[in-house]
């Protein structure tokens, strides 16, 4: 009889035991990060498949554009001598070895005028944005001065001189590229560079009255190209002038240098953006002797961007799932512990995993829709759940709205910070501040001394 009644007191302890309650309630939350950790992967999984798409149709259409020309390209002779014994003479006789190097110019004056036509393409519930680029170059080449490399005029071979113009992305170009130098036209042509693994046209041998050896020359070049997310521009002129006008009303000026801010617009119906940039204002020279250097790292230009990156979103959403399954459920233990109501562990573990649903309602409902529509939708549908849930376990309306507000609340708190940059952690600091006052003020009701 007394063994029963121990088991009995032992059993009603357990049952009223706040510090078992606390216990379990830890555990369950720790359980419960097994799948909030899976939908993580899950959206990290759907991310890394939208990429993969966007890759695939840039692709077809044509990748990023990164421009780099022209490029005044001039051969040149180097003499080296060396010593060759002669068995017969039995002494050395001198040979005159010569080697062709290069000597790259870029130009006094660089004009581009760009109008950038954009657009979006789409496979399934995935977008990219692309682009057709319609360039208008300009400019003019200078006196080449080979005198600081005491290269002699004889050793310069003019007849073999030609014009260079780099791109990342010879697939996407759309129009018969002529370069046209003084009062001639030449054909551009592709060549693929080995050392530089870079996408070069070149011209045919220049003729005589298209090289600036007495007098500096103008160019000009029309080109029509499909792009994808990026087009920039190295700045080689000695005065680079690059002018953007688009119809896209989303761009990111990137690179090692900005639009100027007098000129710059940026409107619903797309932007304008102008730059001027001057020798000075590089890291690299007017001429190189020998090869051209990796100067990639000097671009500046716009990248289109897609607006709303839902899935990025959504990650930042499952990042406070925490939160959220800690605070609700530290709700209802508050609850159970005032009013002596009986919650069974197993209908924790039913409205925890009703507020992971909450997730995967997100990630579903979002790649068909804005994020907004995904969030009301999937915050309505599971609070509506556990409210309802919470009026047949607590059975009180009181508490039913109790757990409703509280959870709306959160869900609205959460959803602020995840829209906000720069002032996330200062809100999320007060939000949690108020948050955990609240708790302090409840809990004085409890009474932890029949533990």
């Amino acid at each position: 009889m007394e063994t029963q009644k121990q088991k009995k007191s032992f059993g009603q302890w357990l049952k009223t035991s706040i510090t078992v309650r606390m216990l379990m309630v830890g555990i369950l939350i720790l359980v419960l990060l097994i799948p909030l950790s899976y939908i993580k992967n899950l959206i990290q999984e759907r991310a890394y498949r939208q990429e993969e798409v966007v890759r695939e149709i840039n692709q077809k259409w044509g990748n990023e554009v990164l421009l780099y020309g022209p490029i005044l390209k001039i051969p040149y002779q180097i003499h080296s001598l060396k010593k060759i014994w002669d068995e017969k003479t039995k002494s050395y006789t001198e040979e005159d070895l010569i080697t062709i190097k290069y000597a790259f110019f870029f130009p006094n004056t660089l004009d581009i005028i760009t109008k950038v036509e954009s657009e979006t393409l789409g496979r399934s519930i995935y977008e990219s944005v692309v682009y057709t680029a319609d360039m208008k170059i300009k400019g003019s080449f200078s006196i080449p001065n080979f005198e600081m490399q005491d290269i002699a005029e004889t050793d310069i071979l003019w007849n073999k001189a030609t014009v260079l113009v780099n791109s990342t992305n010879l697939k996407g170009i759309k129009s018969n590229l002529e370069l046209k130098i003084g009062s001639e036209s030449y054909a551009l042509q592709s060549r693929f560079a080995q050392k530089t693994h870079t996408n070069t046209l070149e011209t045919k041998f220049l003729k005589e009255n298209s090289i600036p050896k007495e007098n500096s020359i103008d160019f000009g070049l029309d080109l029509i190209i499909n792009g994808s997310e990026q087009l920039r521009f190295i700045p080689v002129g000695k005065e680079t002038k690059v002018s953007i006008t688009s119809n896209w009303a989303s761009p990111s000026f990137n690179g090692n240098y900005l639009p100027d801010t007098k000129t710059k617009e940026i409107t619903e119906n797309g932007f304008k953006a102008n730059w001027k940039i001057l020798q000075i204002n590089r890291e690299f020279e007017q001429e190189f002797f020998g090869e051209l250097p990796y100067i990639d790292s000097s671009a500046f230009g716009v990248k289109l961007l897609i607006p709303v990156d839902e899935y990025q979103k959504s990650e930042r959403a499952t990042k406070y799932g925490y939160l959220v399954i800690a605070l609700t459920f530290l709700v209802f233990f508050l609850i159970q512990s005032i009013s002596k109501i009986h919650i069974h562990p197993f209908q924790y573990m039913m409205i925890g995993l009703a507020l992971t649903m909450f997730y995967t309602l997100l990630i579903s409902i979002s790649e068909h829709s804005s994020f907004l529509q995904a969030y009301i939708i999937a915050g309505v549908a599971v609070v509506l759940l556990i409210s309802i849930y919470s009026k047949a376990i607590l059975k009180s309306f009181k508490f039913m709205g109790f757990i409703a507000a509280s959870l709306a609340v959160l869900y609205t708190f959460i959803f602020v910070i995840i829209q906000l940059e720069s002032y996330a952690l200062l809100v999320g600091s007060i939000g949690l501040f108020l948050i955990l006052g609240t708790i302090m003020m409840i809990s004085r009701k409890i009474d932890w001394g029949n533990d």
